[in-house]
């Protein structure tokens, strides 16, 4: 099998190619360059890998939420080479991608990022026998004295909202909070192993219904 995957929707740009069993990745930190990074990188890993576009099985990508002009880049990269490669797509939360890159830290993984506007958005994960997460509760986009989520296991916590509602979300968790990582962002490769499960179960759309998840009417970039 041979998927390739992005993700432009947070400060970090990524791309990942799996092909039968190995992943090959390439990410940076970089804000606001991710629309001149992203298509180089698809370049760069398909050269190293000696294989074409139109020979995958699949596209993946972070369909959000997170920043809305990187949300955006991903899925108009994802839709054109879907579109010109006639491949199908896998939609993948960029909140579960967060988790999955974090599943060594616990059994049980609160995704929040930055949303702006006084506002994070939020997932809660568990971490199956598979090592696979799934979410336990709705994506959403709150203030996080909002938030009434209960966690009843240890938990971690990933993403930039940890940052900045640190104490704000210590205080929602800190019975079970062990620790969290701010500076975590979604990554290609944790999305292709998330896109991977989705694949094999039949969860793929077309081209044209490879669309972005904002999770509010009112965008920030």
């Amino acid at each position: 099998m041979k998927l390739l995957a992005i993700d432009t929707a947070t400060e970090a740009c990524s791309a990942a190619l799996y092909i039968d069993g190995d992943i090959l990745e390439k990410y940076e930190v970089a804000p606001r360059k991710h629309a001149e990074l992203i298509l180089p990188m698809i370049d760069a890993l398909l050269l190293e890998a000696s294989v074409s576009l139109a020979s995958l099985d699949a596209l993946a990508f972070g369909r959000g939420p997170g920043a809305f002009t990187g949300v955006r880049i991903a899925t108009g990269v994802i839709q054109g080479l879907a579109y010109a490669a006639h491949l199908p797509v896998v939609a993948v939360s960029t909140l579960a991608a967060m988790a999955q890159g974090a599943i060594s830290e616990s059994d049980t993984i609160i995704s929040a990022i930055d949303a702006r506007m006084n506002e994070i958005y939020f997932g809660l994960f568990s971490v199956g026998a598979d090592n696979i997460v799934t979410p336990l509760v709705d994506e959403q986009v709150l203030k996080v004295e909002n938030l009434n989520v209960k966690v009843t296991s240890a938990c971690f916590g990933v993403g930039s909202g940890w940052g900045t509602y640190e104490e704000e979300l210590d205080r929602k968790f800190a019975d079970k909070l062990t620790g969290f990582d701010a500076r975590r962002f979604p990554r290609a490769g944790d999305i292709l192993t998330l896109a991977l499960k989705e694949f094999r179960s039949g969860n793929i759309v077309d081209a044209a219904n490879a669309l972005p998840v904002y999770l509010r009417n009112k965008v920030t970039r």
